[in-house]
């Protein structure tokens, strides 16, 4: 069955579900991701330039290691994010479909005097998802392995330590081949035992890692602190880039105005309401966010990711707003109301692991009798 949405061109499922999530669970099962876009970037100042205008440090970056990259507005809002690794000739990027020639674009604009060469070579080359826990070898074709929740080497975390972190039970990478060879390289790991998945199980598992995604997390205002995307995407301790100055304030001094909350729906009902539904405080109905992923688990049922405000409280009972019987197109049906319960990815607090502490009571003037401290 086919996948829609950010997923389609690929299959949802090939007809057994939970079979297919419990093989890539375990281990063992090939998943068809030729539906993501692909960036190369080449040219001799191409690590040093993405350094400069992404929110990752990539300037030293080693062939073959793995890391992603945030593109940011000037006030801080995410643009494009890129799973990024380097061949030691060229750096190449996979995004989502829709963000492919976009990003390609703005990355060409970015250009000026410097020797790099951009290109959209998605009609070219493919990717196929594998659940592997670990960098492509030098034999193997280019791969991007998937390292979160792991806390790269100037991130930080607002989420669950790695030791206490769902996302550590979930290996994935994406191997890139060219097009033209994506059934041979499917067919190579069906013949050593390994199941075709579709997105219906790679969904799954995101979710249930706390995973975010640019098609699915992301909006307008999406920050990346609200998605505990410095774990792995954001270099706390590199220069100026674009937005650099809003994710520095919001890790120093202030806090996201919204958090990423893990849901277990109700499937009792059995509805299960769709991406870009509303949230509600379960006390009064008031919306409080949207519901931005939703998956059906081989063990947990119907789960989902939403953003909400950060002052929703974290033991808060929520209801997801779920349509009964809607006409193809989307309208009419019967509204329902799923209840959901919250699992706390990022904390209300707001409040990364290694914020710096602050400072102690500023005094106006001279400290003497009648002076007040400010804190």
């Amino acid at each position: 069955m086919a996948a829609t949405g950010p997923d389609a061109g690929v299959a949802w499922h090939y007809g057994d579900p939970v079979a297919e999530q419990r093989a890539l669970a375990r281990g063992g099962a090939v998943v068809d991701q030729s539906h993501l876009g692909v960036v190369r970037v080449a040219g001799p100042d191409r690590l040093r330039w993405l350094n400069d205008i992404t929110s990752q440090e990539l300037a030293a970056l080693a062939p073959r290691t793995s890391t992603e990259t945030l593109v940011l507005s000037p006030h801080g809002h995410v643009e494009h994010a890129a799973s990024v690794v380097d061949d030691g000739e060229a750096t190449w990027l996979i995004t989502e479909a829709d963000h492919a020639a976009p990003l390609a674009a703005w990355l060409d604009r970015m250009r000026f005097m410097l020797r790099v060469e951009v290109a959209d070579v998605t009609g070219e080359w493919a990717a196929l998802g594998e659940p592997v826990a670990a960098e492509g070898a030098e034999d193997e074709p280019l791969t991007w392995w998937d390292s979160w929740p792991r806390v790269a080497a100037g991130g930080t975390r607002y989420g669950p330590p790695e030791g206490e972190h769902p996302g550590m039970q979930r290996p994935w990478r994406l191997v890139l081949v060219p097009r033209e060879r994506l059934a041979a390289e499917v067919a190579v790991r069906e013949a050593a035992g390994w199941r075709l998945a579709g997105t219906w199980a790679t969904e799954a598992l995101r979710v249930e890692a706390f995973r975010p995604r640019l098609a699915r997390e992301v909006d307008h205002r999406s920050i990346p602190h609200e998605l505990d995307w410095l774990r792995t995407a954001v270099h706390l301790h590199k220069g100026c880039y674009r937005g650099q100055e809003t994710v520095a304030r919001v890790h120093n001094l202030g806090r996201p105005p919204r958090r990423m909350v893990f849901l277990h729906l109700d499937g009792s009902g059995h509805v299960l309401p769709d991406p870009g539904a509303e949230v509600l405080l379960g006390d009064g109905g008031r919306a409080v966010g949207t519901l931005t992923s939703v998956a059906r688990h081989h063990e947990l049922g119907p789960v989902g990711l939403a953003v909400v405000k950060r002052n929703v409280p974290e033991d808060a009972e929520l209801l997801v707003v779920g349509v009964i019987g809607a006409s193809p197109d989307g309208t009419g049906g019967e509204r329902v109301e799923v209840a959901a319960a919250q699992e706390t990815v990022v904390p209300g607090e707001g409040v990364s692991a290694d914020r710096p502490e602050a400072r102690g009571p500023v005094t106006r003037g001279l400290s003497a009798p009648g002076h007040q401290s400010l804190v």
